[in-house]
């Protein structure tokens, strides 16, 4: 899985709008926070049912770690109405950070892991922001395996070198204490990314 929100151990477009019954559509990923971890469960179909039911249309969930994509007209309460829906359905509480696709094609197209070579061992993620996360953390105290590509808005981008002992995110937990109070985030493989508009 990939969603390394709770700290787990981890290795290593299609935008803009269509029409739909004559009403402009835009496309969105949702990122769940934490989910399929212990008790907190999700069938990704149970999850798809879910987001249709609130109207939203070409409805496709990728990978199992709580990504969902679909088309709305607007992202305007999105957010609230998606974690409303996922708390009556699951019966616990779910965040959810959005991205139009829009914004995932200028994030791979910016290439922030482009001075590493094809060959290093790491593994690359991503780290997403609700809100802009202010003020900028200071992530010097993460282990020194874990290096930072870039700070954006609402992005950090990681590469988390092999460890002696095969592992590549350890420590990765410490993150959140390094982010201002209250921050809502949640982290992806690299790889993910790529596979959230085919």
């Amino acid at each position: 899985r990939d969603d390394l929100s709770a700290g787990r151990e981890e290795g290593p477009g299609e935008g803009g709008s269509c029409e739909e019954g004559g009403e402009a559509v835009s496309t969105f990923v949702a990122f769940l926070r934490g989910v399929n971890l212990g008790k907190r469960q999700m069938k990704m179909a149970e999850l798809k049912a879910c987001c249709e039911s609130l109207g939203l249309t070409a409805v496709k969930t990728i990978l199992a770690s709580g990504n969902v994509r679909f088309e709305a007209p607007s992202d305007k309460g999105l957010k609230d109405r998606l974690e409303a829906a996922m708390l009556e359905q699951f019966g616990f509480p779910v965040k959810v950070t959005l991205r139009s696709a829009d914004d995932i094609e200028k994030m791979i197209a910016s290439a922030p892991f482009a001075k590493l070579g094809p060959d290093d061992d790491v593994a690359l993620h991503v780290l997403f922001a609700e809100e802009k996360l202010l003020p900028k953390p200071d992530l010097s105290p993460l282990p020194g395996h874990i290096s930072v590509a870039r700070i954006d808005a609402r992005e950090i981008y990681f590469v988390a070198h092999r460890l002696p002992n095969g592992r590549y995110t350890e420590g990765m937990e410490k993150i959140d204490k390094l982010l201002p109070k209250g921050a809502l985030v949640t982290m992806r493989n690299w790889n993910t990314i790529g596979k959230l508009l085919q």
